[in-house]
C-alpha cells in the first residue's frame, strides 16, 4: 500500500541522521535528535508529542560542539544520552546530561559526563543494554569493540574489556541482545559477528554481503532482522543461522535502518535512501523453518507483508525510532532535517 503521510513534522535547523526513543521517560512519549553540520553549532532537540497527540513540542534545545553521527538515549535515565560525533578530522564519543532545571535557562548546556577516548579510529556507535539499568555500555569502532564501566554519579566511564575484530572486517555498528546482557551483533561490511561479552570472543557469524543495520525482536529470543543494501530486510532465527527465515523486498534504493515494534509481534519498520519508510507485518511462526530450498514457506508469507509505505519525504531517511511508551507509534528521520511521528493505530486491526 502506497500512501502519503498524515504524520507531524518538526524541521531542526541543519541536517540529520539520528534520533532515539527516550525511553525512560514514562509520562511523555518524546524523542531526541541531533544535528550533522560541518560548519555551524550542532543543536540536540529533546522533542514530546503533546498529549492530545496533534503537535510535537520542543522541550528542550542545546548546542552540541561537533557533528552528530550516532545518538541513543539512556533507557533508565530521561536525562542522560550518549553521542558519536566528529571535528570532519577524528572521531569522539561522550556521555551526557541534560541539566535538571533545563526548561527554567536561558542557554541551558549540556554535561558532559564521561569522554568514551580510548578509540583512535572512526567511532560507529555507543550502545545501552535495552532492558534495563545496566552499568556496562558499548563503543563500536571500525576495528574495535570496547566494554566500558560507566558510573554516572562519579562522571566516570573505564574500559573493562577490548578486542579487535581482526585484520579482515572494518566494523560498522552493532546491536546488544535484549534477552542475554552478555550477547552483541557486531555488523561489518561481509557478515554479522556475534560476540559473548564475558570472553570478549566471537561466538559465530552470519555471512552476509553489504549490511547496513541489525535489530533484536525485543518480544522474541534469537530473533535478529538485518537490512542490507540492495537485497532488502532478512529475518534470522539465530539458533539456524545458515538461512534466513523470512525475507522481504525492503526498498527500491539502499535499506538503511529496520527496527523491531517494541510490542507487537511481527511488525517492523525500515528506512531507505528512496526517502521512504515501510511498515511491514513478518510475524515468525513455529512453521517459519528453512528448507532445503532457500526461505520457508509459511501461509503468512502469501500475504502482502508491506502494509504501508510512507512517502512523504524529500531526502534519504536515516533514523528511525519507535516510542516505547505508546508502541503504535513511531518517528523517523530524514537527511534534511525533518522529523516526522506518524501513529500506525490503522494498521493494527490487520494483525
Amino acid at each position: 500500500m502506497q500512501g502519503g503521510s498524515s504524520g507531524i513534522g518538526y524541521g531542526l535547523k541543519y541536517q540529520a541522521r539520528c534520533i532515539s526513543d527516550v525511553k525512560a521517560d514514562t509520562d511523555h512519549t518524546s524523542f531526541i535528535t541531533g544535528t550533522l553540520s560541518l560548519r555551524e553549532e550542532n543543536e540536540v532537540h529533546l522533542i514530546r508529542l503533546s498529549s492530545g497527540g496533534t503537535e510535537l513540542i520542543c522541550e528542550g534545545l542545546f548546542s552540541h560542539p561537533n557533528e552528530i553521527w550516532d545518538l541513543s538515549s539512556c533507557p533508565f535515565d530521561q536525562r542522560i544520552f550518549s553521542t558519536v560525533f566528529s571535528t570532519g578530522e577524528s572521531y569522539g564519543a561522550a556521555i551526557w546530561q541534560i541539566p535538571e532545571l533545563y526548561g527554567q535557562l536561558n542557554s541551558p548546556q549540556l554535561e558532559r559526563i564521561a569522554s568514551l577516548d580510548a578509540h583512535v579510529g572512526k567511532i560507529n556507535c555507543v550502545l545501552w543494554w535495552p532492558s534495563g539499568r545496566h552499568d556496562k555500555l558499548i563503543s563500536i569502532d571500525d576495528e574495535n569493540l570496547f566494554l566500558w564501566s560507566l558510573d554516572c554519579s562519579k562522571k566516570a566511564a573505564q574500559v573493562q574489556s577490548k578486542e579487535s575484530s581482526g585484520m579482515l572486517h572494518y566494523l560498522s555498528g552493532g546491536a546488544w541482545d535484549p534477552h542475554d546482557v552478555n550477547a552483541v551483533a557486531a555488523t561489518c561490511e561481509s557478515s554479522v559477528q556475534f560476540w559473548d561479552l564475558r570472553t570478549m570472543k566471537k561466538t559465530s557469524a552470519i555471512e552476509r554481503a553489504h549490511i547496513r543495520n541489525a535489530n533484536y525482536d525485543m518480544k522474541k529470543k534469537h530473533i535478529l532482522v538485518t537490512a542490507e543494501d540492495e537485497s532488502g530486510i532478512h529475518i534470522w532465527d539465530l539458533r539456524k543461522p545458515k538461512i534466513p527465515v523470512k525475507e522481504l523486498p525492503g526498498h527500491t534504493h539502499w535499506t538503511w535502518a529496520v527496527t523491531c515494534n517494541p510490542e507487537y509481534d511481527g511488525l517492523i519498520l525500515s528506512a531507505g535512501t528512496d526517502s521512504t519508510v515501510n511498515l511491514w507485518l513478518a510475524p515468525i511462526s513455529a512453521g517459519d523453518e528453512p528448507n532445503s530450498e532457500g526461505i520457508a514457506e509459511s501461509p503468512t508469507q502469501q500475504a502482502d507483508p508491506l502494509l504501508n509505505s510512507y512517502s512523504d519525504y524529500e531526502d534519504s531517511v536515516y533514523g528511525l525510532a519507535w516510542s516505547s511508551r505508546e508502541p503504535w507509534i513511531f518517528a523517523s528521520l530524514s537527511y534534511d532535517g525533518r522529523v516526522v511521528v506518524e501513529s500506525i493505530k490503522p494498521f493494527l486491526s490487520r494483525k
